[in-house]
């Protein structure tokens, strides 16, 4: 197994420790770790983004706050557009399978009714068939013509 190599602690504005550690002899670097400096680690590490915005204040004045603000009100307008018609594109194909089911519905009652009329005609046809052939045993014994004479 390689060593760990030492490691170097620091806390940065926000209180929160960043421990860097050195490459390991295989030539592989560490990411630094973010590790909170109370003993509790009862608070989160903020990011960079997102560590000014909380106590500033937003003048409301500003253009720069009316644009995002009209950028914003821009994208929640298309947001709800594409859900409302993702929900009417939903309803219109429910629609269209609801049409189909019933379409399939009727074909099977259609299609189950004809394979009924044709097994009647069969049975028909077969019982017809039995009702002309005598069995086996019961036959009559007429005689061939052809083999008489023999």
């Amino acid at each position: 197994m390689s060593k760990t190599s030492p490691q170097n602690t620091a806390t940065d504005a926000n209180g929160v420790s960043v421990i860097h550690t050195q490459a390991h002899s295989s030539g592989l670097q560490q990411v630094p770790q973010l590790v909170p400096v109370s003993p509790g680690g009862g608070g989160k590490a903020v990011p960079p983004s997102k560590q000014g915005k909380k106590n500033s204040f937003v003048d409301r004045n500003s253009d720069e706050y009316r644009q995002r603000r009209e950028r914003n009100n821009m994208a929640v307008k298309k947001s709800r557009l594409k859900s409302k018609q993702k929900a009417q594109d939903t309803l219109q194909r429910v629609t269209q399978l609801k049409e189909e089911n019933e379409r399939l519905e009727a074909k099977i009652k259609l299609l189950t009714k004809e394979l009924s009329v044709l097994k009647d005609l069969f049975l028909e046809h077969a019982h017809s068939l039995a009702d002309n052939v005598q069995p086996v045993g019961t036959e009559s014994t007429t005689t061939n013509p052809e083999n008489s004479g023999q």
